[in-house]
C-alpha cells in the first residue's frame, strides 16, 4: 500500500520542523512526500534556507497525512483564511492530521483542536488553551487521528511514530538506524526545566517579538466565568 503525505511549506517556516519529518517520511517504502503551498515558487525558511513547494493547494490530492510545521511564518498563517480552509478541507479526509512545533496553533485556528490533547513548542504551550485544547508536554502527543509534536526536533520522533503506525516498528527502526538517529546532545539544556535560568531568559528574549505578534492574532484567553 502506498501513501501520500503533504507538508505545508510557507514563507518563514522553521526548516527543521519541515525537513526532520520529511527526511523520515521520504526514507520510508511506498511514501510520496509533497511540499504544498499556494504556488510552487520557492519560499525562504525562517533561517534563510530556500525550499521549493512541489504542489499547490489547488492541485493537491486528498493527502493520507497533512502536516503543518511551525516557525515565525505561522504568524502570517493564523489570519490567512485560504490556508486555514485548505487545512480544514484536508483534515476532513486525511488519515492523520498533524503538526510540528507551533504548527499546532494553525490547527487550532482552523478549529481542529477543540477538546483535543495537543503539544507544541514549550514557549507556546499556554497558547493552546486559547483554542480549547488540552495542553500536554510531550514530544509526540496523539488524540485520535490528531498527532502533534513538540518543538522543532520532535518532528523526527513524530515521523518515526507515524511510520511505525502505518508500516510497523521494523520499518521505523530501519529508518532510524539508516539516519543514525541516536540523540546524545553535548549539553542538557533542551527543555526549560533543564536549562540554566540565564539560558532560559536568553532563549525567551530571542523569540519574544514573534510571541507577542502571535498572541495578538489568537483568540482571547477564556476565563471560567465565560465558560
Amino acid at each position: 500500500m502506498s501513501f501520500r503525505f503533504g507538508i505545508l511549506c510557507f514563507p518563514g517556516v522553521q526548516q527543521l520542523d519541515l525537513t526532520g519529518p520529511y527526511e523520515v517520511f521520504a526514507s520510508a517504502r511506498d511514501v510520496q512526500v509533497d511540499l504544498v503551498w499556494k504556488t510552487t515558487d520557492p519560499v525562504r525558511a525562517s533561517t534563510g534556507l530556500w525550499l521549493t513547494p512541489s504542489v499547490t493547494f489547488a492541485d493537491a490530492p486528498n493527502f493520507d497525512l497533512i502536516c503543518v510545521p511551525g516557525g515565525g511564518g505561522v504568524n502570517l498563517l493564523l489570519p490567512d483564511e485560504e490556508t486555514l480552509d485548505f487545512v480544514r478541507a484536508q483534515a476532513e479526509t486525511a488519515h492523520f492530521v498533524t503538526s510540528v512545533c507551533t504548527g499546532s496553533l494553525v490547527l487550532g485556528k482552523a478549529g481542529l483542536l477543540t477538546g483535543k490533547r495537543a503539544s507544541t513548542h514549550w514557549n507556546a504551550m499556554d497558547l493552546l488553551e486559547r483554542f480549547e485544547a488540552i495542553p500536554v508536554a510531550g514530544r509526540v502527543v496523539r488524540d485520535g487521528n490528531l498527532i502533534t509534536a513538540g518543538g522543532v526536533t520532535s518532528g523526527i520522533d513524530f515521523g518515526l511514530s507515524v511510520i511505525a503506525e502505518l508500516m510497523g516498528q521494523d520499518e521505523a527502526e530501519t529508518i532510524q538506524l539508516s539516519l543514525e538517529y541516536a540523540p546524545a546532545p553535548p549539553f542538557d539544556a533542551g527543555l526549560p526545566e533543564r536549562a540554566r535560568p540565564e539560558i532560559l531568559a536568553a532563549a525567551r528574549l530571542r523569540i519574544e517579538r514573534s510571541r507577542h505578534e502571535r498572541e495578538a492574532l489568537l483568540p482571547p484567553v477564556r476565563h471560567e466565568h465565560q465558560l
